[in-house]
């Protein structure tokens, strides 16, 4: 008859029993294998806190097609341009690269603009002279940039408009202001990247007024409404009369394209070059006839 329990056999060489825990002193205990972690066993006293700072997320512009220079611009619906004085220029008429300072309505800088040409073109060419404008933010890093070709000026022949190109950034065009021909009149385009215009800006048949500002009239497209202006402000009588130096206001609705406002931007440095540029002996300022 078979055992109704087997006898259990001597364990074989090598295996290790551990007996049962008994009333008397228990095994130490054995440090854990080498990689292994007790989280667990960790008291929460001693766990160290993650970090907050050791992942940082890139900020992202919430706008969409906005150039990360422009970004700012979003935010106002006027900018001012003030023209830096130049003594060399004043006192002996040598003329220097046209230097501006653009603040927002506080006054405070928010770019800084410099046109870059060679002393022969500016002296030869005077107002009519190509010139390529860098516009650099507070940091110093270039965000715009306006070219001008050399072209001639003549209000009696529509082949001789003057034009600049907006880039944003350098190398890439966000939009065109083009002279439109008109008798007596100063007219520009506002156009896109693609050449379609959007705005219009109309200005006085006499760009110049002594004691008042020389407004140029930012119209629709349609020109049946008024949506800002680009103003250049009375200096005083001795800035006007010996010196170039000019200030400029440009106004915009706060929701337009901020591409169109850089653009609108080059279209105050054109109409600066234009019309209140010094050519010729000091004091001689070209205008809407004599152009």
């Amino acid at each position: 008859m078979p055992q109704p329990h087997p006898i259990p056999t001597a364990p074989s060489p090598g295996f290790n029993v551990y007996p049962a825990p008994g009333p008397g002193p228990g095994v130490p205990p054995q440090p854990p294998p080498r990689g292994y972690q007790e989280h667990a066993t960790t008291p929460q006293h001693h766990r160290q806190a993650p970090d907050p700072h050791a992942t940082i997320t890139p900020y992202m512009p919430v706008g969409t097609g906005i150039p990360p220079a422009l970004e700012y611009l979003t935010q106002i619906d006027q900018i001012l341009i003030h023209q830096k004085v130049e003594l060399v220029e004043a006192f002996i008429g040598f003329e220097g690269n046209n230097k501006y300072e653009i603040l927002n309505s506080l006054g405070q800088q928010i770019f800084h603009a410099e046109e870059q040409n060679d002393c022969c073109t500016r002296n030869c060419c005077g107002s009519l002279r190509r010139f390529s404008m860098r516009v650099e933010d507070t940091a110093g890093r270039e965000v715009l940039r306006m070219v001008r070709p050399l072209k001639c000026v003549s209000c009696w022949c529509p082949c001789c408009l003057q034009e600049l190109e907006v880039q944003c950034p350098p190398g890439i065009t966000i939009g065109h202001v083009v002279q439109t021909w008109h008798p007596f009149m100063p007219k520009f385009s506002i156009q896109n990247a693609e050449k379609e215009t959007v705005l219009r800006v109309l200005g006085p048949c006499f760009a110049f007024s002594c004691g008042g500002d020389v407004t140029f009239e930012v119209k629709t497209l349609d020109e049946s409404r008024g949506v800002g202006r680009i103003s250049k402000q009375w200096s005083g009588l001795l800035k006007e009369v010996f010196t170039d130096t000019d200030n400029f206001g440009i106004q915009f609705p706060m929701d337009l394209d901020v591409k169109i406002k850089a653009v609108l931007l080059g279209a105050c440095f054109l109409i600066d070059f234009m019309f209140f540029e010094k050519t010729g002996e000091v004091g001689q300022r070209s205008s809407v006839i004599t152009s």
